[in-house]
C-alpha cells in the first residue's frame, strides 16, 4: 500500500514495513525451513540488526517531510526495543560473568552514546542540516556497534552459553522485542 515504507524481509519470511501512521507492521510470508524453537537470541539479533540497517539506508536517502518523521520514529522504536531487550536477556545475563563483563560494559556504554545522539537529535528540526548531520552520526555509531557485536560480542557470549540457553534466551528477548515494538518506551 502507499501509506507503508517496505524495510525489511527478514530470513524467516517475515516482512517489516513502516506505516505512515508511525506503527511497525509485520507479516509472515512462510518460513525459510528452520523452526522457531530452534531459533536463538544470536539469530534474533541479528534480524534485528538488519531492521536497523534498512531504516538507516531509507533514513538517510529520504528528504525533510512526514517520511523522515515516520522513518526516524520508527527507527527509535526499534532501536529502543532492542537495546532493552537485549540488555535484559544477552548483556545482564553475561555481565555476570567474569569472561563476560569487559564486553557487556563496553555494549552498555555504547548504547547509551546512541541514546544521546537520539536526545540531541530531537532538539533539532528533521528539516535542518544539523539534523541529517546527527542522523550520520547516529548511523555511523549504530553501524560501528551492530559490527563490533556481531564481530566480537557474539563470539565471546556465545561460549558462555549453551545451546538451550541461547534458544530460550532468544525466546524471551523475541517476546520483549515484540511487547516493546507494540507500546513503544518513547519519551
Amino acid at each position: 500500500a502507499t501509506d507503508t515504507i517496505p524495510l525489511f524481509k527478514s530470513r524467516w519470511g517475515a516482512r517489516f514495513s513502516a506505516r505512515a501512521s508511525g506503527s511497525l507492521a509485520c507479516s509472515v510470508l512462510g518460513g525459510s525451513g528452520m523452526a522457531s524453537n530452534d531459533i536463538t537470541i544470536y539469530d534474533r539479533l541479528r534480524e534485528s540488526h538488519e531492521r536497523q540497517r534498512s531504516f538507516f539506508r531509507k533514513l538517510l536517502r529520504t528528504s525533510s517531510g512526514p517520511q523522515r518523521e515516520v522513518l526516524f520514529r520508527e527507527l527509535r522504536i526499534e532501536l529502543a526495543a532492542h537495546a532493552a531487550a537485549e540488555e535484559r536477556f544477552l548483556y545482564a545475563v553475561i555481565l555476570m560473568q567474569d569472561a563476560g563483563l569487559k564486553s557487556s560494559r563496553h555494549a552498555l556504554s555504547e548504547h547509551h552514546d546512541i541514546d544521546e545522539i537520539i536526545e540531541d537529535m530531537h532538539k533539532l528540526d528533521v528539516a535542518g542540516d544539523a539534523w541529517m548531520g546527527k542522523a550520520r552520526e547516529l548511523s555511523h555509531k549504530v553501524h560501528h556497534h551492530l559490527r563490533e557485536e556481531e564481530k566480537k560480542f557474539f563470539q565471546v557470549s556465545g561460549k558462555l552459553l549453551s545451546q538451550t540457553a541461547k534458544v530460550r534466551l532468544g525466546r524471551e528477548y523475541a517476546k520483549d522485542y515484540q511487547r516493546l515494538v507494540e507500546k513503544p518506551l518513547l519519551s
